[in-house]
This record gives C-alpha cells, sequence and structure tokens, in this order.
C-alpha cells in the first residue's frame, strides 16, 4: 500500500464524516444514543474537516496531519465508549461504531507512522 495514497483517501474520508459531523449531529447522536453528546459531535465534525483540509492541502508532509487523525481518534473512542452502557438503548450502534474506529484508527496510525519515517 501506498501510504499518501491512503492519506489522501484518509483526507477525503475526513471531510465527509466531519461534515456529516457538523450538519447532523443531532441524527448521529441519536443513533449512537449520544443525545446529550450533539454539541462535542459537531466540534468533532469540526475537528475532521480541519484534518482532511491539512491532508488535502498540498503540503509536503503529511504525517502531522496523520497524527492529528490518530488524536482525534482516541477522542472519538472515549466518547463512544460512554454509549456502551447497558442503559444505552442504542449500545448496539455504538459497539459497531466503536469498532469502526478502532479500525480506521489502525489504518490512520499505520499511515501516520508510514509518512513519519519517508519524511525524516
Amino acid at each position: 500500500m501506498n501510504p499518501h495514497k491512503v492519506a489522501y483517501g484518509l483526507g477525503w474520508f475526513s471531510i465527509a464524516l466531519g461534515l456529516y459531523e457538523v450538519l447532523e449531529a443531532e441524527k448521529l447522536g441519536q443513533a449512537l444514543g449520544l443525545k446529550d453528546k450533539n454539541g462535542l459531535l459537531r466540534f468533532y465534525g469540526a475537528r475532521e474537516l480541519t484534518a482532511g483540509a491539512g491532508i488535502l492541502s498540498g503540503q509536503t508532509k503529511l504525517a502531522p496531519w496523520l497524527w492529528a487523525r490518530v488524536a482525534g481518534d482516541a477522542l472519538d473512542l472515549v466518547t463512544l465508549g460512554t454509549g456502551l452502557t447497558p442503559d444505552n438503548p442504542k449500545r448496539q450502534n455504538a459497539t459497531i461504531a466503536f469498532a469502526m474506529v478502532v479500525g480506521i484508527t489502525l489504518l490512520d496510525i499505520w499511515c501516520a507512522q508510514s509518512l513519519s519515517q519517508r519524511e525524516r
């Protein structure tokens, strides 16, 4: 896999996810059983948009933007973790989202590490 191509794909993914989080925070919060976190979800969307724009900006050093995605993934996992409680009626959705974020986090880490090595 080419880490630059993966980074470019992750940049577009960040833009798409960020737009969804900003524009549809209520819908997302309801689907995950995190209705009380709409403001936080919007903030996370802005973070995704920033990371995506940084990756797609044409800069020669992409690793810092990928590491920013990794840090954001950690925040996402903590937030999603609050929805894994037995009293959440949407716990199954939160569990699926948690697993998906774990997967994307692993891809982000791989890409960030690969780019960091190449950019030294």
